[in-house]
């Protein structure tokens, strides 16, 4: 079975997947946890005293370089988010025997989108109070999970957790700006390879208009599928519907190449 490999956005770091690894596991999608490998942006996480490159090809180079210093094997398949999505995507693009399967989660990028759909105008002075707050762990993450999650059952203890990745692993406001320099100047290729990627987008999302997503589809010829009410962290708000997703994809890719 081949390796997933799962990357997260701005700021965000591989503990923030919670237990969507467990997810693919019970799906099916991996057997086991050593098929699910999350690797860090420069500037996030374990990488956290990384200084974040100002392009998004540099993030990907670094991240490709992470996957082969880990032994992960080739072909891989991809699960990102976000900024994450734009990695994942510059590398199937530029590294197309690298990647066997694609899934980009509630991402945009040029030339598909503007940046007010890129991002909601709506979410701006939030961005602004959550950079005013990024030396306050707690407040912080509350804004952060306001912003990106529609799923508020365990919002205590998501935010209880965020902070203390925060205070520990917390990525520098430096780095942030850089990221999202990198992610503002970003543009992908016009075409991706028949059946590689799955787009998937929530219409809840709050930070990321879901149209971004539906042009993404449109020009790649990609499948998409839409989450009701999810907002832009999908898999935390449901992980259920987001392994079902990608399930079904690759359920109806073998049986296209079945009958092929």
């Amino acid at each position: 079975m081949s390796q997933w490999i799962l990357l997260r956005g701005l700021t965000r770091e591989t503990r923030h997947w919670s237990g969507f690894d467990a997810a693919l596991v019970a799906h099916g999608l991996a057997e086991g946890a050593e098929d699910i490998v999350g690797i860090d942006l420069p500037g996030n996480g374990v990488e956290q005293g990384r200084p974040a490159p100002l392009s998004v090809e540099a993030m990907m180079e670094f991240i490709r370089a992470r996957a082969t210093a880990l032994g992960v094997r080739m072909p891989c398949r991809v699960i990102a988010m976000s900024l994450g999505a734009m990695v994942a995507t510059a590398w199937a693009q530029r590294h197309p025997d690298d990647i066997e399967r694609l899934v980009l989660i509630n991402t945009s990028m040029r030339p598909f989108a503007s940046m007010h759909e890129r991002l909601r105008p709506s979410a701006w002075p939030v961005l602004l109070r959550i950079a005013a707050n990024s030396r306050r762990p707690g407040p912080c993450e509350a804004l952060i999970h306001q912003l990106t999650c529609h799923r508020q059952d365990g919002a205590d203890a998501d935010i209880a957790h965020w902070t203390a990745l925060r205070r520990t692993h917390g990525a520098s406001a430096g780095n942030a700006l850089r990221q999202l320099l990198a992610a503002a100047r970003f543009r992908a290729e016009k075409q991706m390879p028949a059946g590689k990627a799955l787009v998937l987008s929530a219409a809840g999302d709050r930070l990321v208009d879901p149209v971004c997503s539906v042009r993404v589809a449109m020009h790649w010829g990609a499948v998409h599928a839409v989450h009701p009410w999810a907002g832009h962290d999908l898999p935390h708000d449901d992980p259920e519907w987001t392994c079902r997703a990608i399930v079904t994809w690759l359920a109806a890719l073998e049986a296209q190449a079945a009958r092929a």
